[in-house]
């Protein structure tokens, strides 16, 4: 059982639930993202709602848990709630929410931090942090209160229309640092890149129509791996986690956009990212309608001078069919100089293997 303590958390305060809460709670439980990602909060949300968690807490108390509000340090206004929860096996999870009127100000980070160094105080051997593969905010908060990135939990958890949604899995253990954990790969300034002709942007659900268009063309699927049709699921799949790859430094998904309409021109990736390395590799496809107007190869120069820039890799790859030249002279322009061929290196349609055609660029190379 965890004691009923006040817990200073820098610019805020964890302390217990009061009456004196509940409007605030109701108005926050009336954020769209908090309806979003927090499936099991009633909508719409009232009072009474707010009434019977705080007795749910109450209730937690009782059966091994440690709910709090998180409070101003100052004023001692709610700004949020946070609590450590009991799991099967003996397991600990942390859970939070913050108003929409608080985010912004560390206050998440400060309070998971905490209230996870109480937990190890209070014997408490691992804390675990589950949150929605969208939910890009939370995973930061994960990251910046010193958790590790552990996985995907595939179809963990039950959402309003009654589909599942994978998890982002975090945890922390006693003996960790706690230090922020600095992601391999950063975000885009300003959320992209352009060079006034293309702007790159992470790929989103929201391109999944367009994304699979492309995937399909006949020339896109010849020289893809492996060389088969996608599928709405997959490809919607792909897109929903693009950010919660790059949080975890896995690659990075980019779609390619005409900087002047805004229109989607294709996509680019930092796949195969290998840190003990500094290696990562790119590959690309252009919609029919954006070929020849140099758009691959400035979307190339773009990223590969992003990674160069804002991470600790050295060398990019890049492999192509034998007989694309089209992909090949993209690489030539964007600074990349052919290395080998490497016989036989991809699976095949029906069993074959296919020679790959081996290009890098190095963080030293001079542009040409």
């Amino acid at each position: 059982m965890f004691s009923h303590d006040v817990i200073p958390a820098g610019p805020v305060v964890l302390r217990p639930l009061a009456l004196t809460d509940a409007e605030a709670i109701v108005r926050a439980c009336s954020d769209p993202e908090i309806v979003r990602f927090l499936p099991l909060v009633p909508v719409p949300y009232t009072r009474d709602d707010a009434l019977e968690y705080m007795e749910r807490c109450r209730e937690e108390w009782r059966t091994g848990g440690a709910p709090f509000a998180i409070a101003d340090a100052v004023t001692d206004e709610w700004l949020g709630n946070i609590g450590l929860m009991a799991r099967p096996r003996g397991g600990i999870e942390i859970g939070y929410l913050v108003a929409p009127w608080a985010r912004g100000r560390g206050v998440a980070t400060a309070a998971t931090a905490a209230l996870t160094a109480w937990g190890f105080g209070h014997g408490v051997a691992r804390v675990e942090l589950l949150a929605n593969v969208e939910n890009l905010a939370s995973q930061r908060v994960a990251l910046a209160a010193g958790f590790r990135h552990e996985g995907i939990r595939r179809g963990a958890e039950e959402q309003r229309d009654g589909t599942r949604q994978d998890l982002v899995g975090f945890a922390r253990l006693r003996g960790d640092s706690g230090e922020r954990v600095t992601p391999l790969l950063p975000e885009f300034p300003g959320g992209s890149l352009t060079d006034g002709v293309v702007r790159l942007r992470p790929l989103t659900a929201a391109d999944t129509a367009d994304y699979l268009a492309l995937r399909n063309l006949p020339d896109v699927m010849r020289y893809s791996v492996p060389s088969e049709p996608s599928t709405f699921e997959k490809v919607e799949e792909r897109c929903r986690n693009t950010g919660a790859n790059w949080l975890a430094g896995k690659g990075a998904e980019v779609a390619i956009l005409d900087a002047a309409t805004g229109a989607f021109a294709g996509d680019i990736q930092l796949s195969g990212v290998i840190p003990p390395l500094g290696q990562a590799m790119t590959g690309y496809s252009v919609r029919p309608e954006f070929r020849g107007r140099g758009f691959a190869a400035r979307a190339v120069d773009l990223l590969v001078g992003w990674a160069f820039e804002h991470t600790s890799l050295a060398r990019i790859i890049a492999g192509t069919s034998p007989g694309n030249v089209a992909s090949q002279r993209v690489l030539e322009r964007a600074g990349f100089t052919r290395e080998a061929l490497l016989r036989g290196m991809l699976p095949g349609p029906g069993g074959t293997r296919l020679d790959d055609l081996q290009w890098s660029r190095l963080r030293d190379d001079a542009r040409r």
